[in-house]
């Protein structure tokens, strides 16, 4: 499954979650209704307590109406308070989880581990989710930790790729190796690739507003408990005691169902998440260790805060315990998980260590032989777009040695939220001595002392740094950048355009970052639901032709060479008729490419799954991808929220 099939379906799935979510309200319409009308037989008999039980011969002045099962009236006013109800509370919770993967993760009582982290257990983690990332082109999430739960498990959560969050406990941490959390980051890294944690946010959000109808009965039961009872004010008591009582009873009908919804709607992804992560990671012991040791641990995977229940369909195993497991679990048993990996499985567990030893545990015996970092990055158009949105061994080994080859001071840099911003500034200086040197004033006008320093230190390194690594060194201090408050990072992107513009042309390199940088950083402090979408092809033709236009003309300064690839590209898209136009350079520069790509940000998946085939031909066309080419068609990928892999040199 690719990335865009993996999208529709998780799409096809919310769409499943919503006609689930609607019986489950109109069952809640229901039950209320005839709690309602009970409620009113019992009024009208205690107005009138001897109608029906005697001749009514003997009462022939009597108007009280024959008493009716169905009355439109009261329906119409339960369904309606109870659509009122349900969806506020849904909406309210909503617009709650969508600042991101963060409130999530602050929800269950996680904190930030921070990027430059020296903590050997954090490092580890950290650098294994940055391996990850860099692998399959999604921005680098911000990382935390459930400090005080002892139990074995993990969890992404959020929007978009630009404001996931991986978090993991503390027993993960201590008792896992380096392969065992390897496998787990991997399961997780599925739910991020396959649109599994925007269903899991809405799916939280429709367990609250179903929930809120039991939770409004026992805030009335509560508020009770300290009235006193005196003369008649009895009986109007009594009344409120009874419809508190009915509203919990029937909201936590609704909740049981609500729960039979989250369990339906999770198992399966976490059977395609584990095989996933073997896929990554190409061993099945790294994520089966995993399962085996919350099997044999006497505190296994259960979380002990009070939210595990509401986001257990986020976490990697069961986060908790209920008497109605069966029904209610959110993920399949250990046991079916463990041989679905491996088969020849004895069948037994094991109890892990109480820490497991960091120090002494050598990378070469907690990692199997890996193919070479050449193979880490996929060739040729469809091998191009094969990898977006899915990791591979090898490219997760590319990104070890890439790690591994980056130079300690820039690497560093990168996960220091204090030196991140100089970073990226040293990473647009240019090589004309003069410019440069106006660029250097413009900083050092802009930012303290302290960051012109740091400027200055890193500039050796940059100055010998592999081009093709300048993206992934932006990867890395996306968490670092995400800690700026608005007021920083709003002065960090005017510092950002000013030293692209300090010279007459800004080239694709410059607009790329500054693209990718805005659109991650924007993600992640104000997260975006799909809202608008443009599902007509031919309503974007002139962006389309844009997009490819530049891209053409990047690939080559040859004319003929450029045509050949701009109709390599759209070869791929036969519903235009006539075909697009190639635009001249002047056409497609970068003010007509960004509000192209601003514009094809909000197009509809199919759309944005053949614009970036199309644009993947253009670059491969004359079978040598160029770093200008890849940065480009990574720039675009990112604005479409699509994961771009790095690229190699040659297709």
């Amino acid at each position: 499954m690719d990335f865009f099939e993996a999208q529709a379906h998780a799409k096809k799935r919310t769409n499943r979650l919503v006609v689930l979510f609607v019986f489950a309200v109109l069952g809640t319409i229901v039950a209320e209704y005839f709690a309602a009308i009970f409620l009113v037989s019992v009024a009208q008999n205690r107005a009138h307590p001897y109608h029906g039980y005697y001749d009514n011969s003997n009462y022939e002045n009597d108007t009280t109406p024959a008493f009716s099962f169905w009355q439109p009236n009261i329906f119409a006013g339960v369904a309606f308070g109870t659509l009122a109800i349900v969806g506020c509370a849904s909406l309210y919770k909503w617009n709650l989880l969508h600042e991101g993967g963060e409130i999530i993760a602050e929800m269950a009582g996680g904190r930030r581990i921070e990027p430059n982290s020296t903590d050997l257990a954090e490092r580890r983690l950290l650098d294994v989710v940055e391996e990850m990332a860099i692998a399959s082109g999604v921005p680098m999430p911000d990382v935390y930790v459930l400090h005080e739960e002892p139990a074995i498990n993990a969890f992404a959560a959020g929007l978009t790729t630009s404001d996931a969050v991986v978090t993991v406990s503390r027993g993960a941490l201590d008792k896992l190796t380096r392969d065992e959390l390897q496998g787990v980051v991997g399961h997780e890294f599925s739910h991020i690739l396959n649109g599994d944690m925007r269903l899991n946010l809405k799916l939280t959000s429709i367990l609250f507003g179903i929930l809120v109808i039991g939770l409004a009965g026992r805030g009335i039961l509560w508020s009770l408990r300290t009235v006193r009872v005196r003369g008649k004010g009895g009986g109007g008591i009594a009344a409120i005691f009874v419809i508190g009582l009915v509203l919990m009873i029937i909201g936590y009908i609704g909740y049981f169902f609500g729960r039979l919804i989250q369990a339906a709607a999770s198992r399966q992804r976490e059977f395609l998440a584990d095989a996933a992560s073997v896929q990554f990671t190409r061993n099945p012991a790294g994520i089966g260790g995993a399962l085996k040791k919350i099997g044999g641990y006497a505190v296994g995977s259960s979380i002990e805060t009070h939210r595990a229940i509401e986001i257990s369909h986020f976490f990697f195993a069961q986060a908790f315990t209920s008497s109605f497991a069966t029904f209610w679990a959110t993920h399949p048993p250990l046991d079916a998980r463990i041989r679905a990996i491996d088969s020849q499985w004895d069948g037994k567990f094991f109890d892990p260590p109480e820490t497991v030893d960091i120090a002494q545990e050598s990378f070469s015996e907690i990692t199997p032989p890996l193919p070479s970092a050449s193979a880490s990055r996929p060739t040729g158009a469809a091998a191009a777009i094969a990898s977006i949105g899915t990791l591979t061994a090898a490219a997760i080994a590319g990104a070890q040695d890439l790690l591994d080859g980056l130079p300690p001071r820039l690497l560093a840099a990168a996960r220091n939220a204090p030196e991140a911003p100089a970073l990226i500034y040293g990473l647009l200086l240019n090589d004309d001595v003069t410019v440069r040197d106006q660029q250097r004033g413009i900083v050092a006008a802009r930012v303290e002392a302290a960051t012109l320093l740091v400027l200055d230190e890193l500039t050796p390194a940059l100055d010998t740094l592999d081009p093709g690594h300048k993206f992934s060194l932006v990867q890395l201090a996306l968490p670092a950048l995400h800690q700026l408050p608005p007021p920083a990072l709003a002065s960090f992107f005017d510092t950002l355009d000013q030293l692209i513009h300090a010279h007459a042309k800004v080239d694709m390199f410059e607009f790329a970052l500054q693209k990718i940088l805005r659109r991650n950083l924007a993600l992640g402090q104000q997260p975006v639901g799909m809202g608008q979408q443009i599902f007509s092809f031919e309503a974007l033709a002139d962006e389309i032709s844009v997009v490819l236009s530049a891209l053409a003309h990047v690939s080559s300064d040859d004319q003929p060479a450029a045509t050949k690839a701009f109709a390599a590209g759209t070869g791929q898209l036969k519903m235009f008729e006539g075909g697009l136009p190639f635009l001249a350079p002047d056409a497609c520069q970068i003010k007509q490419l960004d509000a192209a790509l601003n514009r094809l940000a909000i197009a509809s998946l199919p759309i944005k799954q053949r614009l970036v085939t199309a644009a993947a031909h253009v670059v491969c066309a004359d079978g040598v991808i160029l770093v200008e080419e890849a940065e480009l068609l990574r720039a675009i990928s990112a604005a479409l929220d699509v994961p771009m892999p790095p690229l190699s040199g040659k297709s």
